[in-house]
């Protein structure tokens, strides 16, 4: 399946940005070519569950509006915790059917294009969850399966029982990357070009602090990533850290001898890697969604390249969190 070089995350829709603002941003996607949109069931981002399904209320309405559901390649993923119960959450046979039909309805679709388990379930068998999944590919509500979050050894095993039980594989992953967390290159990418699974990177730009507007005195800005809700402290934790930021002062003059915004230079490695297949970016308001953009244009030179892996190659080795 072909997609758009970018993929349009919308985990800002419906917390971050209401409904106009954020039929304003998948416009202005439309607009520059971006027709791969990635959801999640339990977005908005940092909502809890007094909103989760939210954004996907407003992908669907916006598809419906416009008249654009064949216009989409249209992703969402499943796993997190819909409920207070204990089985509406994981990867278990019961949840993934429940979770499925319930994304379709918010979607206001009969199929979606690719789903994707969230994250590693270790309460449930791999050959239970696998067999769900396979299931949903079977009677068409599901077209092609990937996962996200996932180790390395996490995706070989499951598309090892896939080959051997003769049941759909996960076609893609969605690991964390960008220029400050590498530890994927370690291994999982290396398994995706060998398997040739795609890799669809989520927080090329960090969640805002490679965008180099934030300063770390000054505490981490309101309404972004960093204060939103449940989701605060866990980007606080992944990057709001001296070295981070000691690391994002020396790339501003890296952008800046190449002419180019940090947003724009930020995508750009990450397009740069031969192994990612469509970086998913993500906005709050739509002109945001230029910077990204423009890294399509650029193409970094071995110079750069060299100056930038010198300078963040500490983070391939940065704990997963």
């Amino acid at each position: 399946m072909a997609v758009s070089r970018l993929c349009l995350g919308t985990m800002t829709f419906g917390l971050q940005c209401d409904e106009e603002e954020s039929f304003a941003i998948l416009d202005a996607a439309a607009d520059h070519g971006i027709s791969f949109v990635d959801c999640a069931d339990v977005y908005p981002l940092g909502g809890g569950l007094d909103l989760v399904g939210r954004t996907e209320e407003i992908v669907g309405a916006w598809m419906a509006s416009r008249g654009a559901r064949e216009d989409v390649v249209l992703a969402t993923k499943c796993v997190g915790a819909m409920g207070q119960r204990r089985w509406q959450r994981g990867a278990s046979r019961k949840h993934i059917m429940e979770a499925v039909d319930a994304s379709l309805r918010r979607l206001q679709t009969d199929y979606i294009d690719l789903y994707q388990l969230h994250g590693y379930d270790p309460h449930t068998p791999p050959d239970e969850t696998l067999g769900a999944l396979d299931d949903l590919v079977r009677v068409g509500k599901v077209r092609y399966l990937g996962c996200s979050n996932y180790a390395a050894w996490q995706l070989a095993r499951a598309n090892g029982i896939a080959a051997s039980e003769g049941l759909s594989r996960f076609d893609s992953v969605q690991p964390r990357y960008n220029l400050l967390f590498r530890a994927y290159e370690n291994d999982l990418f290396e398994l995706c070009r060998l398997d040739d699974i795609a890799v669809i990177p989520y927080n090329p730009i960090a969640g805002g602090l490679l965008s180099g507007k934030h300063s770390f005195e000054a505490g981490p800005t309101e309404g972004t990533r960093f204060t939103t809700g449940n989701s605060a402290e866990r980007y606080q934790s992944r990057y709001w850290n001296e070295a981070e930021f000691a690391t994002v002062d020396a790339l501003r003059p890296i952008a800046a001898a190449a002419g180019i915004s940090m947003v724009t230079l930020a995508n750009a490695w990450v397009l740069s890697n031969r192994v990612v297949t469509s970086p998913i970016v993500g906005a709050s308001r739509p002109d945001q969604l230029d910077d990204a953009v423009a890294a399509l244009d650029v193409k970094l030179d071995d110079d750069v390249l060299a100056q930038l892996d010198g300078l963040t190659a500490s983070y391939r080795h940065v704990p997963f969190a």
